[in-house]
Order: structure tokens, then C-alpha cells, then sequence
């Protein structure tokens, strides 16, 4: 059974900001952590699974 649905390094959005690209840095106790695509320099955003959405493939 896999645990979580987003693998580390996946980009993802945000359901209450659709216009920022995240990145997950890392996934412990059910929460992810994530940092804005090419910010490394910033805080990480922590979500949960129900709110984040896949990136669409191209």
C-alpha cells in the first residue's frame, strides 16, 4: 500500500494558489513539505495531500 501519493522532488500546486509551482522537498507524518520552484533560499510551505494537485504532464 503506498502511503503517499507525491514522490519527493514532484512538482505540485497548491489548491488555494494554482499559479505556484512547488516542489516536494519531503514527506513525514502525513504532511508534506515543499518549496517554491527555483526559491531554495525560502521558508518551506507545509500541506497536506488534499491540498495539493498534481502538475499536468505536457
Amino acid at each position: 500500500m503506498i502511503e503517499n501519493k507525491f514522490s519527493i522532488g514532484s512538482e505540485v500546486f497548491a489548491k488555494v494558489n494554482p499559479d505556484l509551482i512547488l516542489t516536494i522537498r519531503q514527506y513525514l507524518k502525513r504532511i508534506y513539505y515543499c518549496t517554491v520552484k527555483d526559491q531554495l533560499s525560502q521558508k518551506d510551505l507545509v500541506y497536506f495531500e488534499r491540498e495539493l494537485i498534481p502538475v499536468p504532464v505536457k
